[in-house]
């Protein structure tokens, strides 16, 4: 039994260990006043002082012994009962230690923003200052006189009232003058949602009296038509709501105050869910073919062996069938089953696939949902309303109490990867962890499985189940690669549309069907040049170019998210003769709009698709066939299912390739491969167009052939002879200052450090971009072996390092992150 099973059976309830949702380097021990100690529950949200006087939310993380030192009060619990269980405690400790943050760090990124109550300083008038203002600034005054008028204010309406984004030094001023005093209060955002609904006087509810009410109404028409319109909903939908009620019958709300004080209706507040409840089913609409058929019974052996299944498929092979049919074994037992997607974007299919056959068992979690909405979700799977939950990276975190399934779908994929801030974890790796706390079964499925999940299957710590043939009668597109070398084009600017792409798009779009274009760069143009002297604009926070957004007409930085005006003359040499370089997703979707005038044509990326539906809005029109063309980034990449795209187009190949970064082979073939699946995935002869001017590289080979076997054996080769993962463990320390010299100087010295205790230590050295929001950059990349213990040891030693070196009066003000297994 661990120290939180401790924790959850102890009854002596005199101690708690809290955590805070702060970035501290422990949890703190708070004493439960006598009158608390039955209240108390591991799990649980107690409001404690943290600091002088500052008030927070903490979660209990285990009851404890009297310790050695004085301790403050608990000052209220918040919660009748647990909010997170046995489990997300233990995965939240095992996120601190295994990606090196604290624990209040990982609970800042579980708890829905409304679940973490921090206080919000009140201020208060000082009756006995009186009302002479004499004495005040300007700026004083107003706030003096608005306290004087209200009594107190929220922080944040001092803020309204200044214009100031700190008012601490202002109120500070304020108190020290007298004028007033200010008290932490902890507030809490959630409420219920309340609606009113409309209901009948029960003694109507029979014939004569309705009969007898509908002659005195007869006089009142207006009040007649609104009382059969309620009539006629009650009997179809059950419960109606006054705003439905008045909005489908076209009435005001005077006259249904006019039936209710006639005592003929009568209205009533409830709490209603945010998001709309479906009705629960629990029926396959799909049949499986026979090499599914196969898959489901081997991934059916595959977890009385272990508990871990790799599903590699090809792309339309049918994985999402297969994952269907499990969750409907899940709901029949009355489980629960966890389905992580990489993206939002993927979300809106699948959910509706999932919803078309098992309603109501399905919620959907990711952030692009108020933080109301998610509060409401937490509630429903920590309470089993919901038996499946479809979501991104965020949904591991949600209170499960019966997980017996998680399907992890497109695992290789990057974006599970969580950068900034902390915990920096991979989603994959994590749900692995948290479905072994359940002993839960585990699916990675992937048409192109990471080599560290193919190199688990290889040593047999994963199962593996293929899927090699697509759904139906549907076959892999064929794919061509065009040599940019030999394609002419005036001014020797980067190819864009090639002939024989535009020439293949023509043919498919006469045939009525649909073309996908891939470009990895969002954006009009990635980087301006002066013609005349070479002069390119850059970020004066980043080391970085700026890229041209036609849309707004302005220079962006993709780093900081500064938007500069784009520039008329070189400020190096006044020149006007400005080149731009490279394309982007919009440059690639006005070139479109040249060529193919009367086509509809979109882009998804993440400048086009904003706001929570807008996913979602477009694929449904691409799916309905009122897009053609369609541009975009990875979001076109990735696990979307459209049956009449016939067509694909790489536009850039050689981008995907030139990254200075071991996995960017991995990372080509896996794009590549994916973008190509979306082709011809219910009938017909597709073809996938690559653009490029490396057309003997292997990965465009191995692409063109779908051999992912070859691929796997030529990069394990060379990640083992350089030592590599999956034969080591990453580890990445970024230094950051806002001075170069220091930042380069608390580098060398916690790299020369670090050298005497570990053998594959490399840098410190500049990154790729070297400065970010005026913070200059360092990184120390260790290899380390994958012994888990070995691994956990020389963890403990790296961050004693990383304090040592906090320590030292200069290096301070250094920020030092540390990113395990980074990307």
């Amino acid at each position: 039994m661990n120290d939180i099973e401790m924790g959850f059976a102890d009854e002596r309830r005199e101690y708690a260990e809290i955590i805070l949702p702060l970035a501290l380097p422990f949890t703190y021990t708070y004493s439960i006043p006598e009158n608390l100690q039955n209240e108390v529950m591991v799990g649980c949200r107690v409001e404690v002082v943290f600091g002088k006087q500052k008030k927070y939310s903490g979660i209990i993380k285990r009851f404890v012994e009297k310790p050695s030192f004085p301790t403050k009060d608990i000052l209220s619990v918040i919660d009748t009962e647990p909010i997170v269980f046995e489990q997300q405690l233990q995965l939240w400790n095992w996120m601190s230690e295994y990606y090196m943050c604290s624990e209040g760090e990982v609970m800042n990124a579980a708890l829905p923003s409304h679940l973490k109550l921090s206080s919000e300083s009140i201020i208060y008038f000082n009756e006995e200052y009186g009302d002479d203002f004499s004495d005040l600034n300007d700026e004083e005054y107003i706030i003096a006189e608005a306290l004087f008028l209200k009594k107190e204010l929220k922080l944040s309406e001092v803020k309204d009232l200044s214009n100031r984004i700190q008012v601490f030094p202002l109120v500070r001023k304020l108190s020290d003058k007298k004028v007033c005093f200010v008290f932490e209060e902890l507030d809490s955002v959630y409420k219920e949602k309340i609606e009113n609904f409309v209901y009948l006087n029960p003694g109507l509810d029979n014939d004569q009296s309705m009969n007898e009410l509908m002659d005195t109404l007869s006089r009142a028409p207006k009040q007649l038509e609104l009382l059969l319109s309620f009539l006629h909903f009650s009997k179809t939908k059950g419960e109606v709501s006054q705003k439905e009620l008045l909005k489908k019958a076209g009435a005001s709300v005077a006259q249904l105050k006019g039936l209710t004080d006639k005592n003929v209706l009568y209205v009533q507040k409830k709490p209603v869910d945010r998001l709309p409840a479906l009705q629960k089913i629990n029926h396959s609409s799909f049949v499986l073919s026979e090499s599914q058929q196969q898959a489901h019974k081997e991934i059916e052996l595959a977890f009385q062996q272990k508990k871990i299944c790799l599903l590699y498929g090809v792309t339309g092979s049918g994985k999402t069938m297969l994952y269907m049919k499990q969750i409907e074994k899940i709901i029949s037992e009355g489980k629960q089953a966890l389905y992580l997607l990489p993206e939002i974007s993927l979300t809106s299919q699948i959910i509706r696939k999932l919803q078309k056959d098992f309603g109501g068992y399905v919620a959907i979690y990711h952030s692009k949902f108020s933080p109301k909405e998610r509060i409401e979700i937490w509630n429903k799977v920590k309470n089993k309303e919901v038996n499946v939950v479809v979501g991104a990276r965020s949904a591991l975190f949600l209170p499960f109490t019966e997980l017996n399934l998680v399907i992890i779908d497109e695992e290789q994929d990057s974006s599970f990867k969580q950068q900034d801030p902390a915990p920096r974890y991979n989603a994959r790796d994590t749900a692995i962890y948290y479905a072994s706390l359940f002993k839960a079964n585990v699916i990675l499925g992937t048409a192109t499985p990471s080599l560290e999940s193919f190199y688990n299957v290889k040593k047999e710590k994963y199962t593996l189940v293929r899927l090699n043939e697509r759904y139906g009668q549907a076959v892999l597109p064929e794919i061509k690669i065009i040599d940019l070398k030999t394609v002419m084009n005036p001014g020797k600017r980067k190819v864009m549309l090639s002939p024989a792409l535009l020439s293949a798009m023509k043919t498919t779009l006469e045939s009525h069907k649909q073309v996908i274009l891939f470009q990895n760069r969002r954006g009009y143009s990635p980087f301006l040049i002066c013609g005349t002297c070479g002069y390119i604009p850059k970020c004066t926070q980043c080391d970085v170019s700026l890229t041209l957004h036609k849309s707004s007409n302005k220079l962006h930085c993709h780093y900081c998210g500064t938007v500069y005006s784009r520039m008329v003359q070189c400020p190096a040499c006044g020149s006007t003769n400005w080149l731009e370089k490279n394309f982007g997703t919009e440059k690639v979707e006005e070139e479109l709009v040249e060529h193919f005038p009367t086509e509809k044509i979109a882009r998804m990326d993440v400048d086009a698709v904003r706001g929570k539906y807008a996913h979602d809005q477009l694929i449904r029109l691409f799916e309905d066939q009122r897009i053609d063309i369609l541009v975009g980034t990875q979001m076109v990449v990735k696990g979307l299912d459209f049956e009449n795209v016939m067509l694909i187009g790489i536009l850039d190949a050689d981008g995907l390739l030139n990254f200075a970064d071991f996995r960017v082979n991995e990372r080509a073939f896996q794009l590549m491969e994916q973008v190509s699946g979306r082709a011809g995935r219910k009938a017909g002869d597709a073809s996938v167009l690559i653009q490029a001017t490396q057309t003997e590289h292997p990965v465009l080979l191995w692409v063109k052939h779908h051999n992912y076997e070859s691929f796997f054996e030529s990069e394990l080769h060379y990640r083992d002879l350089f030592f590599y993962p999956p034969f080591s463990r990453l580890l990445q320390i970024t230094l950051k200052h806002k001075k170069a010299d220091v930042a380069a100087e608390a580098a060398e010295s916690l790299a020369s450090q670090l050298k005497a205790n570990f053998k594959n230590v490399l840098g410190p050295a500049v990154p790729v971009i070297g400065r970010i929001r005026n913070q200059y950059l360092r990184d120390i990349t260790l290899k380390l072996p994958p012994d888990r213990h070995k691994l956990q040891q020389q963890k403990a030693v790296i961050r004693n390092q990383i304090d040592l070196l906090k320590s030292i009066r200069e290096f301070r003000n250094v920020s030092i992150v540390a990113d395990v297994d980074p990307l």
